[in-house]
């Protein structure tokens, strides 16, 4: 992912971890940015599971936004 990937289209769905049905809609953002910083509220706030769909098509788990929400790189 490269720095100018950020300012690209993205797609956030949140899965709820505990529902019983499971289900869950997409919801679009102008940037990768303002995705990545929802998804990251919602892991913090809810017990949730976020993932992010880029504008190239990569799909972005859980574990992913967790592990890369905090970096300066994507900041």
């Amino acid at each position: 992912m490269t720095p100018a990937d950020l300012d690209k289209r993205a797609e956030l769905t949140v899965w709820p971890s505990c529902s019983l049905g499971r289900s869950a809609k997409g919801r679009p953002f102008a940037t990768l940015r303002e995705a990545l910083a929802v998804a990251a509220q919602v892991i913090e706030a809810e017990d949730a599971e976020p993932w992010i769909i880029t504008e190239e098509g990569d799909v972005l788990s859980p574990r992913w936004i967790r592990a890369n929400s905090c970096s300066r790189a994507l900041q």
